[in-house]
């Protein structure tokens, strides 16, 4: 490839990559114009927090649990060395109720839950139920997309601070039967070194999270074409952009809570 076309290249990504960034912040408009407008569908929003949240209890239950149980031994095999072990605990807290519970359960509800809603409304799309709606004067995105936002948003505050917590019992776990920490010692190193700036920036991420996923599996899904074989890339497309988006928002969250703003 010469250096002409390779530019060319270049160029045409720089482009879709500015289209898509404009298109998704119109979307992401009309979203919150409607967010607040009735009519309010509440049963369905309440079904959506079912098939999100509820349905999403096990495998976060699973990997929050193992996720606080393996920190404490991979944390515990350096602690011992300088024998510092009393602070592992801390340590898993922290861990948890900072970064670990609100990105991990964001990746999870991302993976199961953003390809489902993408796939949802993608095959809504090239069957042309969406248009169908707008024939009968019902706009699309307020009648598809506001019920997942709130259920989702919801969820995923719900979920994280459910991961938090079964990820300090793992940790708890490992403490007591592995480690042969006093309970109370545990307890107390556990609950000592959180603050409410701790628990509230956790919850902030797992809100911004929640925007991302919910926009993105919308957005892909409105915008999907091409009967099944669109339906598939559109919620590939969302599954990978959410991932990629979460942990961006999680490094520049964290910059701006923790350095940048004090």
């Amino acid at each position: 490839m010469n250096v002409k076309r390779w530019f060319e290249v270049l160029g045409d990504k720089a482009i879709a990559f500015i289209e898509y960034i404009g298109a998704i912040s119109i979307f992401f408009g009309r979203i919150l114009s409607w967010l607040f407008h009735p009519p309010f569908r509440v049963k369905e929003a309440i079904k959506q927090a079912q098939k999100i949240g509820v349905s999403s209890l096990p495998i976060v239950t699973l990997i929050s649990l193992f996720t606080g149980m393996v920190l404490a031994l991979q944390s515990a095999y350096q602690m011992q060395k300088i024998q510092a072990e009393m602070y592992i605990a801390s340590l898993v807290a922290l861990s948890m109720i900072r970064e670990l519970g609100p990105v991990l359960t964001a990746l999870v509800v991302a993976g199961r839950c953003g390809a489902a809603i993408t796939a949802e409304i993608g095959t809504m799309k090239v069957t042309e139920q969406v248009d169908a709606l707008e024939t009968l004067a019902t706009n699309p995105v307020n009648y598809l997309v506001i019920p997942r936002f709130w259920a989702l948003l919801v969820s995923l505050v719900t979920l994280t601070i459910y991961a938090d917590f079964i990820g300090i019992i793992g940790g708890y776990i490992i403490g007591i039967t592995k480690l042969h920490t006093p309970h109370h010692m545990y307890v107390k190193m556990t609950f000592d070194p959180i603050t409410q700036s701790d628990v509230r920036n956790g919850l902030y991420k797992s809100f911004v999270f929640g925007i991302v996923i919910c926009t993105i599996a919308c957005f892909e899904g409105m915008r999907a074409k091409g009967g099944a074989e669109g339906v598939g890339k559109a919620t590939t497309s969302s599954v990978v952009r959410s991932f990629v988006l979460i942990i961006a928002c999680d490094c520049l969250l964290t910059a701006l809570m923790y350095f940048i703003g004090r």
